[in-house]
């Protein structure tokens, strides 16, 4: 009795011990938090600014010199690690959706003014000009061999930025993890992943919220039970322009070439992992409601799951989510 009762003090101090600790900062064009439990206070600070920086070496269209930058400018690269693992999972996605999730689509985004050099004053491209832009358009056009990133046809550029994002969310969990931290929720721009536990012993709880200009004032707002897993969304009502009464949002179809202008106005997307997520959520954003339920439904072994905010044809907002996420939700 002795023996448990001095076990379980020594358990008691243990989890005592332990604090909530917070990084936070900029990135990549956004924020970060870094939230995770531990009873070591050590700043983890300059390391995660680390790891931001060898990621954007390779992935940033902002960072001159990046291997992404090399690889539009010529005709193949070397990849990293880093740039692998995007470009394989990348491929996989827009393989398995029918091209509703394409990182060639980077020609695309300059012309409708939501690239790197964005222009102050955006307009809808000419049929001309997309159908010229479409013909460097296309995943298939991409080949892998070994480390070697080759395009099959001059003009051809990427744009990973639709999973990046995701990505390095997955890559500050592994550092985490390494570190022996297993209670943690790391989120980069709205990108998050969570395992164990808060400091509270409670698991990890996320909102997500549509904009109240969306929602006549009255944001609809969702509380996630998060554990051991990944949730991202993408939405078109962030960046977008309008044009003769219609919005055009910053999500690019890659076979029409058209800026999304449909009803939906975010979805989320539960995975094992950030870049699985994020990757889809741009694909079932384009694919729709109805199409991207059934599409979750028919392939159970991708373990996704998603919610959809979007507005019927009386201009309501409405909410549709697939049986697994809607399990998953507190509120």
């Amino acid at each position: 009795m002795y023996r448990i009762l001095f076990a379980l003090l020594l358990l008691s101090a243990s989890l005592s011990a332990q604090r909530l600790q917070v990084v936070e900062g900029k990135a990549q064009g956004t924020y970060f938090i870094v939230k995770y439990v531990s009873a070591d206070t050590t700043s983890l600070a300059a390391s995660i600014d680390s790891v931001f920086a060898v990621i954007d070496q390779s992935l940033s269209l902002y960072k001159p010199g990046s291997l992404i930058n090399r690889f539009n400018e010529g005709k193949s690269i070397t990849m990293d690690s880093h740039m692998q693992a995007v470009i394989t999972k990348a491929l996989w996605i827009s393989s398995i959706t029918r091209g509703s999730f394409d990182i060639t689509v980077k020609p695309l985004v300059d012309i409708w003014g939501f690239g790197v050099h964005h222009t102050a004053q955006q307009q809808v491209p000419s049929r001309d000009t997309l159908r010229n832009i479409l013909q460097y358009v296309g995943y298939k056009y991409l080949q892998v061999n070994g480390q070697q990133l080759e395009k099959k046809k001059p003009g051809v550029k990427i744009d990973c930025n639709g999973i990046a994002q995701g990505y390095t969310t997955d890559v500050l969990a592994g550092f985490l993890e390494q570190r022996g931290i297993t209670d943690y929720l790391v989120d980069v721009g709205g990108e998050l992943r969570s395992k164990g536990h808060n400091a509270q012993q409670q698991v990890w709880t996320v909102g997500i919220e549509s904009p109240a200009s969306e929602t006549g004032g009255s944001p609809v707002q969702n509380i996630l039970s998060l554990s051991n897993k990944a949730v991202t969304t993408s939405g078109n009502y962030r960046r977008f322009f309008e044009q003769g009464g219609i919005r055009f949002a910053h999500t690019i179809d890659p076979v029409s070439g058209q800026a999304l202008h449909s009803n939906i106005v975010s979805v989320t997307v539960i995975a094992p992992d950030a870049i699985t997520a994020d990757g889809f959520d741009n694909a079932l954003i384009l694919m729709g409601v109805e199409k991207s339920l059934k599409f979750i439904a028919d392939h159970p072994g991708y373990k996704i799951e998603a919610a959809f905010i979007y507005k019927d044809k009386a201009g309501k907002i409405k909410q549709r989510f697939s049986p697994g996420f809607r399990k998953l939700l507190l509120k």
